[in-house]
């Protein structure tokens, strides 16, 4: 009998998948933030609040897309095996 492989929607929340998703969204957004918007603070001009959370998101849904993409994979190569 064939298994059905788990929702990407359902990965992607697992704990383990939010919790790295999380740590490369801080240390990528926080680099970006910094290229992108980093003269800005150094001046003491304003920075773009919409660009920093996008610098954060972008990042964040990269990460968790592609571990949920993964343990997907790996579930259906075990599946197979």
């Amino acid at each position: 009998m064939a298994r059905t492989s788990p929702r990407l929607i359902d990965v992607v929340f697992k704990p383990h998948i939010v919790r790295g998703a999380i740590q490369v969204s801080l240390v990528v957004g926080t680099a970006l933030n910094l290229l992108n918007q980093g003269a800005n603070w150094y001046r003491g001009e304003g920075i773009s609040v919409f660009q920093l959370l996008v610098n954060y998101a972008v990042p964040y849904l990269v990460a968790s897309y592609s571990a949920a993409r993964n343990d997907i994979l790996r579930s259906r190569a075990a599946d197979d095996g």
